[in-house]
């Protein structure tokens, strides 16, 4: 992969990536709807979370989110990456084939 096409990857990881500061304000401010993790793309989670907290384990876990927060954009990050590297892959094979 060249230089350029790295690069563009990055931009688009930096463009499309949930931002942790957008996560840790719906955590603070949203936490009964579990809405920190229907943001960065776990709604069954966020589910059992919300039907959590019935029975007070919600409440730790809510917590232990806070610490989950920046794995959670990692691994965004980490799928978008590799989404961009197989439709840069899918593209190089199409030129190469004409």
């Amino acid at each position: 992969m060249t230089t350029q096409e790295m690069m563009l990857i990055e931009q688009r990881v930096s463009n499309d990536a949930p931002s942790a500061g957008v996560a840790y304000l719906l955590w603070l401010f949203l936490w009964p709807v579990s809405a920190h993790r229907f943001y960065l793309g776990r709604p069954g989670t966020a589910v059992l979370q919300i039907l959590s907290y019935f029975i007070l384990i919600g409440f730790v876990w809510l917590l232990i989110d806070a610490f989950m927060i920046p794995g959670m954009i990692r691994e965004s990050k980490d799928r978008i990456r590799h989404d961009v590297m197989t439709q840069l892959s899918g593209r190089a094979g199409l030129m190469i084939g004409r």
